[in-house]
């Protein structure tokens, strides 16, 4: 059985990202005092603390397309993934006006899980 493979299942590398990235999100989601965000405030967060911000480039590199495919990933599938995932925030709807070259962004609200 590979590391891939989970019982009858195998893990996807969508899964692997998304447990990779997850600390460092629940990190920003902790420490952020709002009521709610978008994905895109998300990600401008993460990238004013070093380690999250070396992690989201990490996982842009370990996507392993070029940036801009590996970001619609990321930024489509992996944060949206741990976002719907985490206690601290329940998707609010989409930012339809919130521009994400990447991604349709959402609207979080923070829920006071997790403090």
């Amino acid at each position: 059985m590979s590391d891939h493979e989970v019982g009858p299942l195998k893990k996807d590398n969508i899964d692997i990202l998304v447990e990779y990235l997850a600390p460092y999100v629940d990190g920003i989601l902790a420490r952020v005092d709002v009521e709610e965000c978008t994905t895109v405030q998300l990600i401008d967060a993460m990238q004013t603390d070093p380690a999250a911000e070396a992690a989201y480039l990490e996982t842009i590199a370990r996507w392993g397309e070029d940036e801009t495919s590996s970001k619609m990933v990321v930024h489509g599938q992996v944060i949206p993934t741990i976002l719907r995932m985490s206690p601290r925030v329940e998707w609010a709807g989409f930012a339809y006006d919130e521009h994400d070259p990447y991604a349709v962004p959402a609207w979080w609200k923070m829920t006071g899980a997790g403090e």
